[in-house]
């Protein structure tokens, strides 16, 4: 089977060598890239299942990284950073990174993580699932569960991994509310403890996708003390 390639973009090269070389011990292919420029061009042009982006690049940091990219590069980013601020978390997730780790550095932890996101691959078109479980669609929505695309009015939208999997509960439990528990443990398998702001920032995220007014939502609404609803299916 061949190996899931992975992009280390990294300027402390002996950091970015331990990785590497830890990852390539199992079911991946590492490549290393210290220039945030070369990185950009890179992650474009060659084909890699996951990059990890260090948010301190001394050309460009990763935000600007990930924003340069991340409308021509489907794959997961997942960014690596030493500082703490939630403000820099709630960046990066707002202009498309997957997910953050905090440094320093627990190999095992991104081992966990790159296996997590590349688990289950994409289906091709010839293994695509039936029609009828594949695609869902309503009022302009169009989920694509087996190329995990959505459109909206024939445009084509590009969603980030949890985002996806987050539409995707909405659109499986039609008029349901979702409380941010289930979110919390459809994407992360663990229950919620009522601090971490992923699911909210997820939903910030969708919702500034999906909506023509995010600050006035439409279609994710808000059902106060329990959760969210996807209001155009809530009376189907």
């Amino acid at each position: 089977m061949d190996k899931h390639k992975i992009l280390i973009v990294e300027d402390d090269l002996e950091l970015a060598e331990l990785t590497s070389d830890f990852l390539s011990k199992y079911e991946f292919q590492c490549f290393i890239e210290p220039n945030a420029e070369l990185a950009c061009k890179r992650i474009v042009e060659e084909d890699y299942d996951l990059v990890f982006l260090d948010l301190m690049l001394p050309e460009m940091d990763g935000f600007e990284v990930c924003r340069h990219v991340r409308s021509q590069y489907s794959g997961k980013i997942i960014m690596l950073t030493a500082r703490t601020d939630v403000i820099d978390q709630v960046v990066g997730l707002e202009i498309g990174a997957d997910d953050y780790i905090p440094k320093p550095i627990e190999p095992r932890l991104l081992l966990a993580k790159a296996r997590a996101y590349l688990r289950a691959p994409e289906l091709t078109e010839k293994e695509s699932a039936p029609e009828t479980l594949s695609k869902l669609s309503y009022n302009g929505l169009a989920l694509d569960r087996a190329r995990r695309k959505l459109e909206i009015n024939g445009h084509g939208i590009h969603l980030g991994d949890l985002e996806f999997r987050v539409l995707e509960l909405f659109f499986t439990n039609p008029g349901k509310v979702i409380s941010r528990d289930m979110i919390f443990k459809h994407i992360r398998g663990i229950e919620y403890d009522g601090v971490n702001r992923q699911v909210d920032l997820l939903i910030s995220r969708l919702r500034s996708k999906v909506e023509l007014d995010p600050k006035n939502p439409e279609l994710i609404k808000t059902v106060r003390n329990q959760g969210y609803v996807l209001a155009c299916l809530a009376d189907s």
